[in-house]
């Protein structure tokens, strides 16, 4: 089963919004459809900003779409409310004083390496010279700490303009902060959306970064709270989205790029990441073998415009350094070093350009992202 976009805002057309005359689709109310197969990612803009009539909204879109479309769709309806100025809640928007550029690294599957990507791109960049901090947001699966080498560290703190702030650890010339580091390793974190995302903030407003050229997020998989409350509290720079080549991380890194380029949040992508892009045996150093599939991530890349900002090889080496906490950039001429070096230079390159082609994010205003999925 296949559903297209047509099929989606046919079956909208048949939501009359509560109190008014026309349907959803005609209102204007829907602004953006995304379509994966069977998932289905709706953008609905309302005027109303009670929580009764979001949820009538959404039940009804749900509702529709299952009855006239496909009753086992996965549906998430993202509400967007377009109230007076004074009226809607607004969130910390502003930018963190000190810093130049921050950089959400995401995925859209987890599994991909993508905190080995971050925290090696944080080590990449902190070796050519810049001022690099590192936020690890996967506040369920905290693992910095350990790809640094500094688990057992506790951040400090100190005042600044006579307010207490947090003192993050350094490790490898690279600022870092990590949920992992105000809980035991051992200890699970179960926390709902609103305390992961209140976390997140605290990372944020209340450490002495001082002076970055960058700060890399290190968010975690998939779409989620996390990535509404980061986008919300700061104006991110630009996304940068890892992969593997496997069709399946493919098809969910598709929806991580399409998640950062909704009309509503507006982040540019820098490009793609490929990890785990082939394997290379240390004693057969020039031998290429594509366990996971070839050129996935170029396809992809080509398909959204986006260029491919490294194929990071699978070799053991990478996996070593992680598991002792040093970065695998660190190791030299090796092939993996050396594919994350460039990656680091690609992705200044490609930051440069956007801050000289685009405007500066805007921090996004989205009062709330209401997400459902039906497996009937």
């Amino acid at each position: 089963m296949r559903i297209t976009k047509d099929q989606v805002l046919k079956a909208l057309g048949t939501i009359t919004l509560p109190g008014g005359g026309v349907d959803l689709v005609s209102a204007g109310a829907v602004t953006n459809v995304l379509v994966f197969g069977t998932e289905v990612v709706l953008e609905v803009q309302i005027e109303n900003p009670t929580l009764q009539y979001k949820k009538k909204v959404e039940v009804e879109c749900l509702k529709a779409i299952h009855e006239h479309v496909y009753e086992k769709a996965d549906v998430k309806v993202n509400i967007t409310v377009n109230a007076p100025e004074q009226k809607a809640e607004r969130i910390r928007g502003n930018k963190i004083p000190g810093v130049k550029n921050i950089v959400a690294i995401a995925s859209g599957k987890g599994g991909v390496g993508k905190s080995t990507v971050t925290a090696n791109l944080a080590v990449a960049l902190a070796e050519q010279g810049y001022k690099v901090g590192l936020v690890d947001a996967d506040i369920y699966g905290p693992s910095i700490p350990i790809m640094f080498d500094v688990e057992k560290a506790k951040p400090t703190g100190r005042e600044v303009d006579g307010k207490k702030k947090i003192l993050p650890v350094q490790s490898y010339g690279v600022k870092l902060l990590s949920i992992g580091f105000f809980a035991n390793m051992d200890q699970a974190v179960v926390w709902r959306g609103a305390m992961a995302s209140k976390a997140l903030n605290q990372m944020l407003w209340d450490a002495d970064w001082g002076d970055l050229d960058f700060m890399l997020i290190d968010l975690p998989p998939g779409t989620g709270d996390i990535h509404l409350s980061l986008v919300q509290s700061i104006p991110v720079t630009a996304a940068v989205v890892v992969s593997t080549p496997q069709n399946i991380a493919l098809a969910d890194a598709r929806k991580g790029v399409a998640m950062f380029q909704m009309e509503s949040i507006g982040v540019p992508v820098l490009g793609i990441v490929e990890n785990m892009s082939y394997f290379t045996p240390a004693e057969l150093p020039d031998n290429k073998y594509y366990i996971f599939g070839e050129g996935g991530a170029q396809q992809l890349a080509q398909q959204l415009n986006l260029p491919v900002l490294a194929e990071i090889p699978l070799v053991q080496s990478v996996r070593e350094a992680a598991d002792v906490g040093r970065p695998a950039v660190l190791q030299g001429a090796t092939p993996a070093a050396i594919a994350f070096a460039k990656m680091a230079e690609n992705v200044v390159e490609e930051l440069n350009k956007r801050n000289v082609n685009l405007a500066a994010t805007k921090k996004v205003e989205i009062t709330t992202m209401s997400g459902c999925s039906s497996n009937n």
